[in-house]
């Protein structure tokens, strides 16, 4: 599916510039052991929480991620960036940056970057607070519904 090169990291002015119209975008939050992925309609207005992903290795995530997106016409990756809490970027960071700049060579799509800071907290607040979702079933749906927070602040942010 891929042979390496991968388009660059945009900037929010450069989006149009990279990302066609009326695709789909796909948000990853992405951890060592997993990878929670969400859409977007193709009129950008929704993220929809996929799944979390447990990893294994780079080509079965891959693999999973391929199937999940089957059938869809994807414009972009929006990766969360877990920045310090002074906007700096840590070890977690730069560790995200490579993997995402990876999937997005991979699957030859450009790649942005959005501030998750408290992504997941909000997230989970939300799943105790209204859903009064059990820990086993946070675990599971925890980072499909931190990549929808991520990609839906994107959505919000372009609009």
């Amino acid at each position: 599916m891929a042979d390496g090169k991968s388009k660059p990291a945009f900037s929010l002015p450069d989006f149009t510039d990279f990302v066609k119209k009326q695709t789909t975008l796909v948000g990853l939050d992405i951890g060592t052991k997993t990878l929670g992925v969400a859409v977007s309609d193709t009129l950008w207005l929704t993220a929809t929480p996929l799944k979390t992903i447990f990893r294994k290795s780079f080509q079965y995530d891959m693999n999973e991620l391929a199937s999940l997106l089957t059938g869809r016409e994807i414009g972009c990756f929006i990766s969360g960036l877990p920045l310090q809490m002074n906007a700096e970027e840590g070890e977690q960071a730069k560790y995200t940056r490579e993997q995402a700049e990876k999937i997005g060579a991979y699957f030859q799509k450009p790649v942005y970057f959005q501030d998750e800071r408290l992504s997941s907290a909000a997230v989970e607040r939300i799943m105790i607070a209204d859903y009064d979702m059990s820990r086993k079933k946070r675990k599971q749906k925890l980072d499909a519904g931190a990549a929808a927070f991520i990609l839906q602040t994107f959505l919000d942010r372009i609009r």
